[in-house]
C-alpha cells in the first residue's frame, strides 16, 4: 500500500506507523519501501522509524529506492530502478508498505506527480494523507479532491484519504465535506491534531539551542516538550505559568529559581516538567550544586551559551518528528491511528487475508486492537510501584484501558513525575476514601454476613488495597483488577474468591498461561492455581481453558495430557485423565479433545499418526491440559526458556469478573500485557452478560 501526500507536515509517517502494525497483526513478512528518498539528508527519519520496529526485519539502505534529484533529472530511469528494488522486495515480503516522497514544507506538483506514476507502476493501492491544520472542512475538502484526482489522472487507485492533524471540534463536518468530494468507496478518516506527536523532543530543543545536558538522566532526552515557559519572573509568577511537560527556560544566573522548579517537579501539586534550559553560559556555582543534588530528580538541565531570546527563538522555530527514539510520540501516534483510522474497512478493501503463522508479534498487536475497539477500565491496587507508573503510562499513551490507580493522589502523582511517567490521564482513588469505604463496607459485610463479618470488620477489611480493588470491579466501578507486583499471589486473589466469586457453571477458579511461540499460539492450563486436581476439576479446567482460548483467538482442542497415550497405559494418575475427558465428551460434546496422551502426541503430526491416527486433536492440539501444577508449571516454564516462547500469564479462568495476579518479578510489558489480557476478558464478560440486570446476591 503506497501512503503519499501532496504535501509536507501531514504527518504521513504517524499513518504509516498504524498502517504497518495493521499489517503486521496479519502478515508475519512485512516490509518498507521508500521509493524516492533525499540522499542530501543524513538519514531518512522516516524510514529508520519503520525499519527499526520489532515486526519489520529489514534493513535500512534495503528500503530506499532513489535519490529524488535523479528522479526528476531522470523520470524513466529513475522508475526502472524503483520497480527493480520494489520487484525484489515483493519477493520476499506479502506486505509491503510504500511510503511516498516528502516536501520539505513546500508543496510541488511534479513531486505529486511523480508519486502518482510510482504507485501506478507499482499497481500499489493508495492511501493519501492530507493535514487538516488551519482549514475549514471545505479547505481540506478541495484539497483531497485534486489530490484523489491527481492520482487517479495517472491510472494509481486511491482507496483512502486520511485528514491528518484536523480541528478536533470539526471531525465529522471535515469528514462529510471530504466524503462528498470522492468516488463512492473511498475510505474517508479524520484523525485530530495531537500535540504530543508535532511536539519536538527534549534532544531536538538541546540540539536546538547547541546545549549540553549538565544533569539530570540522559533518557529523558526523548521525551516530548509540550510548549515553553520564559522565566525572566519571579518564582510565584513562573510557577503559575508552568503547563504539563513544558520546558523551563531560565537565564543561567537565576540560581534562585533552580530549587523552587525541583520542588514544583516534586510535589505532585504543579505540572510536571520536560525540562530546564539555562542560557547564557553560566556555571551552577557548588553551593546550588549540592543544594539540587541533595533532590533526587532526573530533570534533564541543559545549559547553552545561547541569551535567552536566542534561545526561545531557537526553541519556538523546533519542529518534531516521529522518530523510534520516543515512545512517548510513538504511543500518541498508535493510538490516533488507532482511534480514527477504520483499519479493519481498510484492510478489507486491500483484501489483506490472515497468515495462517501467529507469531508473537503478531499476536500482541492483534490484543491490542482488541484492546482498544470496547475500552474497558481497569484498577492498579499497587500505584505507587515503579513499575506499575511505566507500564500505566505506556497503557494510557497507547489508549488500550482507562486506568485506575490506588493510593494517596498526590504521593501518586508526585512518584510519576519524579519517574518522568506522565499519567494525567489515570484516575487516583483513595483506598481511604470514606465515602467509598462506607459503601464498600456495607456491601462486603451483607456477602460476608454468613460469615459473621460486622461492618466495622468490613470497614477495616476493604482499606486494604486488594480488597478495595476487587470492590471497585465489584461494583462496577471498574472492569477488571490487575495485581501481584508487589504482593503475594494469595493477596491478590483470596480477595475475590470471597467476593466476586465463581462464574454460573465453573467449579472451581483456574489458570492458563498463552504461549506465543515462533509460528502460533498455543494455552497452556493449569499451571499456576491447583496443586493437585481431581478428574472433575481437571474436565473444569479442560473447558474454561477452551473458552479462554476463543476469546484470544485460539480454535480449541484440547490434549488432556498423561505419561501414556490412548489406551496403552494404566495406573490412578492416567485412570484420572481417562476420567476427565471423558466427562469432558459427554458434558462438551462440541469441544475436540483427546486423552490420555502424551505431549508428543499433541504436537507432532508424525507421532500421532502412529500413535492415534483418527484423533481430530493429535498432532495438531492447542489447548493442554496438565494433570497437576508440578507438571504444568514447570513444562510452561521449560517451553518458555528452551523454546524462546513468550508466556502471557497467568491468566486467571473461572471468576465472575476478571482479575489478574502478576509476578512479583513481572515487567513493564508483562504488566501491559496482563492489562490487555484483563481487558480483553472484560469485554467477553460483557457479551456473555445476560441482557436483564441480575440482583447482587446472585454473585
Amino acid at each position: 500500500m503506497y501512503v503519499a501526500s501532496p504535501e509536507g507536515m501531514t504527518g504521513k509517517s504517524s499513518v504509516a506507523l498504524g498502517l504497518l502494525e495493521a499489517l503486521a497483526a496479519r502478515s508475519d513478512r512485512v516490509g518498507v519501501f521508500r521509493p524516492v528518498f533525499k540522499a542530501d539528508q543524513t538519514r531518512d527519519s522516516s524510514v529508520d522509524l519503520l525499519t527499526s520496529h520489532p515486526a519489520v526485519d529489514q534493513g535500512y539502505e534495503e528500503a530506499l529506492g532513489v535519490d529524488l534529484q535523479r528522479a526528476l533529472a531522470a523520470p524513466e530511469e529513475a522508475h526502472e530502478e524503483i520497480l527493480r528494488r520494489y520487484h525484489a522486495l515483493a519477493d520476499r515480503y506479502s506486505a509491503l508498505v510504500v511510503l511516498g516522497s516528502d516536501y520539505d514544507d513546500i508543496a510541488n506538483p511534479t513531486e505529486l506527480s511523480f508519486n502518482a506514476e510510482v504507485a501506478a507502476n507499482l499497481s500499489a493501492p493508495v492511501v493519501i494523507v492530507v493535514s487538516g491544520l488551519d482549514r475549514t472542512p471545505d479547505q481540506v475538502a478541495a484539497l483531497a479532491q485534486v489530490s484523489s484526482q491527481e492520482f487517479s489522472s495517472h491510472h494509481a487507485v486511491p482507496i483512502a484519504l486520511v485528514v491528518n492533524r484536523a480541528d478536533p471540534d470539526q471531525l465529522d463536518a471535515t469528514r462529510r465535506a471530504v466524503a462528498e468530494r470522492l468516488p463512492e468507496g473511498t475510505v474517508v478518516a479524520t484523525i485530530p491534531e495531537n500535540p504530543v506527536i508535532m511536539a519536538p523532543t527534549v534532544q531536538a530543543l538541546t540540539d536546538a539551542v547547541n546545549g549540553s545536558l549538565v544533569q539530570g538522566n540522559p533518557e529523558w532526552l526523548g521525551r516530548v516538550a509540550m510548549g515553553t515557559v520564559v522565566a525572566a519572573m519571579s518564582l510565584p509568577n513562573v510557577l503559575r505559568r508552568l503547563t504539563e511537560n513544558c520546558t523551563v527556560i531560565a537565564p543561567g544566573d537565576r540560581y534562585d529559581l533552580l530549587p523552587g522548579l525541583f520542588l514544583a517537579q516534586q510535589s505532585g501539586t504543579f505540572p510536571a516538567l520536560s525540562s530546564i534550559v539555562l542560557t547564557g553560559g553560566y556555571q551552577i556555582p557548588s553551593e546550588v550544586t549540592r543544594l539540587i543534588e541533595g533532590v533526587q530528580q532526573d530533570l534533564p538541565i541543559i545549559a547553552t551559551e545561547d541569551s535567552t531570546y536566542e534561545a526561545a527563538v531557537a526553541i519556538a522555530g523546533t519542529h518534531g518528528r516521529l522518530t523510534a527514539d520516543s515512545p512517548q510520540k510513538l504511543d500518541a501516534a498508535r493510538r490516533a491511528v488507532a482511534e480514527h483510522l477504520p483499519m479493519s474497512q481498510l484492510l478489507e478493501t486491500l483484501d489483506v487475508t490472515r497468515s495462517d503463522v501467529v507469531t508473537p508479534m503478531m499476536f500482541e498487536f492483534e490484543l491490542l486492537a482488541r484492546a482498544r475497539g470496547e475500552k474497558k477500565t481497569i484498577v492498579l491496587p499497587e500505584g505507587e510501584e515503579p513499575r506499575i507508573l511505566a507500564a500505566a503510562e505506556a497503557i494510557l499513551a497507547r489508549g488500550v484501558a482507562d486506568l485506575v490507580l490506588l493510593g494517596e493522589e498526590t504521593t501518586i502523582r508526585s512518584r510519576a513525575a519524579q519517574l518522568g511517567h506522565d499519567i494525567s490521564e489515570a484516575t487516583v482513588i483513595s483506598p481511604s476514601d470514606p465515602d467509598l469505604v462506607e459503601d464498600f463496607a456495607a456491601e462486603y459485610a451483607r456477602l460476608r454476613a454468613k460469615k459473621g463479618v460486622t461492618l466495622e470488620q468490613a470497614r477495616e477489611k476493604v482499606q486494604d488495597v486488594s480488597y478495595f480493588g476487587t470492590m471497585m470491579v465489584q461494583t462496577g466501578r471498574a472492569d477488571g483488577m490487575v495485581s501481584g507486583a508487589v504482593h503475594s499471589t494469595a493477596h491478590t486473589i483470596r480477595p475475590s474468591f470471597e467476593i466476586i466469586k465463581t462464574k454460573p457453571g465453573a467449579k472451581i477458579v483456574s489458570s492458563v498461561f498463552l504461549m506465543a511461540l515462533q509460528d502460533r499460539v498455543l494455552v497452556y492450563g493449569d499451571c499456576a492455581v491447583n496443586p493437585a486436581p481431581t478428574a472433575e476439576q481437571l474436565a473444569d479446567i479442560a473447558v474454561q481453558s477452551a473458552e479462554t482460548a476463543r476469546q484470544f483467538g485460539v480454535e480449541p482442542r484440547i490434549a488432556m495430557l498423561s505419561y501414556s497415550t490412548g489406551s496403552s497405559g494404566s495406573g490412578a494418575d492416567v485412570d484420572k485423565v481417562r476420567e476427565a475427558t471423558g466427562t469432558v465428551r459427554s458434558q462438551h460434546p462440541e469441544l475436540d479433545v483427546e486423552g490420555p496422551i502424551q505431549y508428543d502426541a499433541a504436537v507432532d503430526a508424525s507421532v500421532a499418526q502412529t500413535k492415534l491416527p483418527d484423533s481430530a486433536v493429535a498432532g495438531r492440539a492447542t489447548v493442554f491440559v496438565f494433570p497437576d501444577l508440578n507438571t504444568g508449571n514447570n513444562t510452561y516454564k521449560a517451553v518458555q526458556r528452551s523454546a524462546g516462547a513468550i508466556a502471557i500469564g497467568p491468566v486467571l479462568q473461572g471468576l465472575n469478573k476478571p482479575v489478574n495476579d502478576l509476578s512479583r518479578g513481572a515487567l513493564v510489558d508483562d504488566i501491559i500485557n496482563t492489562v490487555v489480557i484483563t481487558a480483553i476478558q472484560a469485554q467477553a464478560a460483557d457479551a456473555q452478560a445476560p441482557t436483564s440486570e441480575q440482583p447482587k446476591d446472585q454473585a
